[in-house]
């Protein structure tokens, strides 16, 4: 309750400090898709994307984003990109994928910082859009443990479908998975309905 309430306070009182988390697991295309809104609205990206999961190791932070909606309304908020949520971390999948075992242990090490440093900053957002890829299966440990995290704080959340444009992509198993959720299929690397996610955003954070 004194989360709610606390989010609501600076949310009434305090716009600008307003803060939107894009969570969810490595390799979701959060960063992807936080690139893809700094671009379109301030002209500039805001972290490295890579094909090696837990790229994003640290929290990335865009301050003052502005967003506009079809019926002229702004949107203001820091845009809080974060660490992927995993339930395990081994230095032995970065090896796998061609990273030396010196390398690959310090990367299994900032990323399960970079898990707890996530999961910390949720006491700290007023709305989330979780990012989930659209083709793989719902229920994994991961994702049932971030939406435990985000229930337990009664945070908003609007759910991005990701990767809509793979073959593999089920956006009626998203939706099947988390009824209690707004689900809303795109494509952040190609742009695909993008625009409807804009709008999605304003109903999320109250513009």
């Amino acid at each position: 309750m004194l989360r709610f309430v606390k989010r609501l306070f600076r949310k009434l009182f305090s716009k600008k400090d307003l803060k939107l988390g894009l969570y969810g697991p490595p390799n979701s295309g959060k960063t992807t898709l936080a690139n893809r809104i700094c671009k379109d609205w301030i002209g500039e990206e805001l972290g490295t994307v890579s094909n090696l999961p837990h790229e994003t190791r640290e929290i990335q932070m865009k301050e003052q984003v502005s967003i506009k909606s079809k019926d002229g309304r702004e949107l203001l908020f820091n845009l809080v990109d974060t660490p992927g949520i995993a339930t395990k971390i081994d230095f032995e999948d970065f090896i796998k994928a061609g990273m030396p075992e010196k390398q690959a242990k310090k990367r299994a090490k900032e990323a399960t910082k970079g898990v707890i440093e996530s999961i910390k900053w949720l006491d700290d957002m007023d709305a989330v859009i979780m990012v989930l890829d659209a083709t793989e299966d719902p229920y994994s440990q991961v994702n049932i443990t971030i939406v435990g995290n985000l229930q337990a704080r009664s945070i908003p959340v609007l759910i991005a479908a990701n990767k809509v444009d793979l073959r593999k992509a089920s956006l009626k198993k998203l939706q099947a998975a988390f009824p209690q959720y707004e689900v809303i299929g795109i494509s952040a690397k190609y742009g695909k309905n993008i625009n409807t996610f804009y709008e999605q955003m304003f109903n999320l954070i109250g513009g």
